[in-house]
């Protein structure tokens, strides 16, 4: 397993710190590439509208005899850029620690998940580490997600993963001896009261702030369930969006003819 580490939360994370070691540990690590600051909230976004600067850095940040970068992309910069550019033997991609957890529609919104969702685009396996803690919490139990993660990649190297599934992997932020256990998991649903906040700005303009409180749906076998619950939920992920149900209904009603006849008769 040559691993590709990334993140949405910058270099000098935490959570990314901890992870590399421990994957250095095992012999897995080959590079990590990751944004030079704060990328949360990016989902899968790609710079198209200028050039990227990729920076070396200092030996010793992370483990020894592995190769790191910072970029000034996104988290899905940063993995086409490690893959197609600096490391191209690289077959894995790692995503996180993220703090914070990526649940249920928030892995749309995702830059960790959006990173993972790249090195599938570009015919690697993939896995995205969140650890469920929040901005008030004291500790943040990185060390927990990432031995959590390294569970589930021992599996996923004797048993590789379908093409195009990546697995979103969310551990909740406790000490490993208060973990109680692995569920496999769909994606719940995630409600936010009072999302967009109305503030003044100091010449008395408008301006708003995207947050809000979550206001989570308990639905048995989800996500956002299992971490309540204090297991690490591990929930593979299609690139593939199609509904195929509908794909199959609209077809048998024959719309694509219907909507050419509507064009003919429009135009």
């Amino acid at each position: 397993m040559k691993i590709l580490l990334t993140n949405d939360d910058g270099v000098v994370s935490q959570g990314i710190q901890i992870i590399s070691r421990i994957l250095a540990e095992k012999g897995w690590l080959s590079a990590v590439v990751a944004p030079d600051r704060e990328r949360s909230g990016m989902g899968h976004a790609i710079t198209v509208d200028r050039p990227l600067r990729v920076r070396p850095l200092d030996p010793g940040m992370f483990a020894p005899g592995v190769s790191a970068y910072s970029c000034d992309g996104t988290p899905t910069d940063c993995v086409a850029i490690g893959l197609d550019a600096l490391f191209p033997g690289a077959d894995f991609v790692v995503s996180g620690i993220n703090q914070g957890p990526n649940l249920s529609d928030d892995v749309t919104y995702s830059g960790t998940v959006g990173a993972a969702m790249e090195g599938l685009v570009m015919g690697r396996q993939a896995v995205a580490v969140s650890l469920a803690s929040a901005s008030r919490d004291r500790f943040k139990h990185n060390t927990t997600a990432a031995l959590a993660a390294t569970i589930v990649l021992e599996h996923v190297k004797e048993n590789p993963l379908p093409e195009n599934v990546l697995l979103n992997i969310n551990v909740p932020n406790e000490l490993m001896k208060n973990i109680k256990g692995f569920k496999i998991t769909k994606m719940g649903h995630r409600k936010y009261v009072d999302k967009i906040a109305c503030l003044k700005d100091p010449h008395g303009n408008d301006t708003y702030w995207i947050a809000g409180r979550v206001d989570d749906t308990r639905e048995q076998g989800s996500d956002v369930t299992a971490v309540s619950d204090g297991y690490v939920s591990v929930t593979p992920v299609r690139m593939d969006m199609t509904d195929y149900a509908m794909l199959d209904e609209m077809r048998s009603q024959g719309l694509g003819e219907k909507f050419s006849e509507m064009l003919n008769v429009a135009s």
